[in-house]
């Protein structure tokens, strides 16, 4: 059983700016960049008087850019209980640090939080260079940021988009929205959703339903880039009574996908679940946002994942 939390109904209907923020912000977004980090060939000594200075309880160590490891408090406070100060910060540090990775999501990293209980993590490049420091701290820091810097402009244009259907008169008006996601593209993991979520809300989507939508999509947009063999479509149509949403892939499908709905199953590789990825609540999140979902597998044809929102009985709820 996976120790992620499952995403219950009664939550997403609850669901704020704040968290949906956790699915639309970058590391690169909020972490603090140019960190103060501690050279290999400095004492704990060295390390005490750095981080007393610059009021941080814990710093990575690093070689040319290249994180070696990382130091903390509790270390510190370790080699003066043994009376060894004047000893390397290498012979104390953590060796096996966990980093996060500048470009995917916040909420990526608030699920390493959760599950590791550590205090700050190094970020890295792609190439594994260390590019910053990212502490609980910074995320709130961060989406406060993100709050009072797109909200006059969001309403501007939310106002713009949700007269797209007044004077329209049809037997069926609809908007479809196609995005194409490509396999193990992790760099841009969350981009599709989170554009669906905002067109969502320009169109005058409830801020619940937008919201819960952009985390069904999510979802199943991961998994497009873990779980398929050359990628996949999204798919949104919006008309003005629902939100048809769906995925879909050709191939390699899903053995069983009563066990797929499974919380906390999962058949991602050892390589995309040490990325934080592949925890086994995709599916499970999904039936949790949406008032339908249906889903088509086959080895042969691949995955349709079909989801609806249904807006009539959503209106005016916040």
């Amino acid at each position: 059983m996976s120790n992620q939390p499952v995403l219950s109904d009664a939550h997403a209907s609850r669901i704020t700016r704040v968290e949906e923020l956790a699915y639309e912000l970058t590391i690169a977004d909020v972490m603090t960049r140019n960190p103060v980090t501690l050279a290999v060939n400095m004492t704990m000594r060295d390390a005490l008087d750095v981080m007393r200075n610059n009021k941080i309880s814990g710093a990575p160590v690093a070689r040319d850019g290249t994180l070696i490891g990382i130091l903390s408090t509790e270390d510190l406070i370790r080699s003066l209980r043994e009376g060894r100060i004047d000893r390397k910060v290498t012979e104390y540090m953590t060796h096996n640090v966990i980093t996060v990775r500048e470009h995917d999501q916040v909420v990526e990293a608030l699920k390493t939080f959760n599950k590791t209980k550590v205090g700050r993590f190094p970020v890295v490049d792609e190439n594994g260079m260390l590019v910053g420091i990212l502490t609980k701290g910074d995320i709130s820091n961060g989406v406060l940021t993100a709050l009072q810097r797109d909200f006059e402009a969001e309403e501007l244009k939310r106002y713009r988009a949700s007269h797209l259907f007044e004077d329209i008169v049809s037997d069926r008006t609809s908007l479809i929205l196609r995005y194409e996601i490509i396999k193990d593209d992790f760099l841009h993991g969350g981009a599709a959703s989170n554009r669906i979520k905002k067109a969502l809300l320009r169109l005058g989507a409830p801020p619940q339903v937008a919201r819960k939508c952009g985390i069904a999509v999510y979802e199943a947009e991961m998994n497009l880039i873990i779980h398929t063999t050359n990628g996949g479509s999204l798919r949104v149509e919006v008309e003005p009574n629902k939100i048809i949403m769906e995925a879909y892939d050709d191939g390699p499908g899903i053995p069983d996908i009563e066990k797929a709905m499974t919380p906390g199953y999962s058949t991602a590789s050892s390589e995309v679940r040490n990325k934080g990825f592949g925890a086994g609540m995709g599916l499970v999140n999904i039936n949790n946002c949406v008032d339908e979902l249906m889903i088509k597998s086959t080895p042969d044809t691949g995955t349709n994942i079909y989801m609806i929102m249904y807006l009539e009985k959503n209106r005016g709820k916040e």
